[in-house]
């Protein structure tokens, strides 16, 4: 049993991302899934002369130490404009900051929604490449587009019949892979 990380790159009390996310991980059977929400901890906006002035912030290192207690990471990102969400990037700012490798080692399931048609596929492509630069081996990547459409809220349950085969088949991909 692997001990699995998730959580959603979104600031937005009512994050579509998270919502993603959480049902997702309610399909993980075999494993231990810890859910947490990245608003729970303060970051501040990261400059070179706040971390020369004040060092990293205590919740960054908390975070780092939880990432570290974790075999594997879930991450949901969301998108702003077609890009990806100044909030994720600040954290992955300051956790490369304070380990340039901070996912050194670290299976990655990365996955995007949105309520547009492209499922935030701009940044989901943007956090594809830029999250091996700190050691992360993205295992596979899923884009859910139109939120709205196709998940039932309700139920908390992917609701179209073709994208629930595909979730079902990255999971399968992805479990797979903490066994190797």
């Amino acid at each position: 049993m692997k001990k699995i990380l998730a959580f959603a790159g979104s600031n937005s009390k009512n994050s579509i991302n998270h919502r993603f996310v959480n049902s997702v991980v309610s399909r993980i059977e075999q494993h231990d899934v810890k859910l947490i929400k990245l608003t729970d901890y303060e970051i501040p906006l990261f400059g070179i002369d706040l971390e020369e002035e004040r060092g990293y912030p205590v919740d960054i290192k908390v975070l780092k130490n939880i990432i570290e207690e974790h075999e594997a990471l879930i991450i949901s990102v969301n998108e702003h404009n077609g890009g990806p969400s100044v909030f994720f990037k600040n954290i992955t700012d300051w956790l490369s900051r304070l380990d340039y490798k901070f996912l050194e080692g670290k299976k990655v399931l990365l996955m995007s929604t949105s309520p547009g048609k492209r499922g935030a596929a701009s940044s989901l492509t943007y956090f594809k490449d830029v999250l091996p630069r700190f050691g992360a081996e993205i295992v596979d990547s899923f884009s859910f587009p139109s939120f709205e459409e196709n998940f039932d809220q309700e139920k908390n349950v992917i609701s179209d019949e073709v994208l629930l085969l595909g979730l079902i088949d990255v999971l399968s991909n992805f479990e797979q892979a903490l066994e190797e």
